[in-house]
């Protein structure tokens, strides 16, 4: 199983639930959203355990599993047209979502998220 986390599914992981546990533990892949790593670093800067999430990240991302998605010029493209579908149907999702979404899509892999709004995307994988 290939799949991408969005910020809730790690912050679940790092919590120790269960289900999250599972999930993280029976995948293959683990794919990062450049926009979930910056999300998470936003709420370590505001928190009062930075330190040691920011070291617990380091951790996780330094495993053989994970990897970082970044966006190239094909991303870009995913965006637009997400964005553009969604408008159209009048059910727009949150901008940082719009790119978790569009680079899951690019990169063939299922979203592991607690966000019932992904629903709104048809051709998106969910775990």
């Amino acid at each position: 199983m290939r799949i991408a986390i969005d910020t809730n599914a790690y912050v679940s992981f790092c919590r120790g639930e269960g289900g999250s546990v599972a999930i993280f533990r029976e995948a293959e892949e683990l794919a990062v959203p450049f926009i979930v790593l910056g999300e998470l670093r936003a709420g370590f800067a505001a928190g009062t355990k930075a330190r040691n999430n920011e070291r617990e990240l380091a951790h996780f991302l330094a495993s053989k599993r994970v990897r970082t998605l970044w966006p190239d010029e094909d991303s870009i493209q995913y965006y637009a047209n997400l964005f553009a579908q969604l408008s159209s149907a009048g059910m727009p999702i949150p901008t940082n979502d719009i790119w978790i979404a569009s680079l899951v899509i690019q990169h063939n892999l299922s979203l592991f998220t607690f966000d019932e709004h992904f629903n709104r995307i048809p051709q998106l994988l969910r775990t």
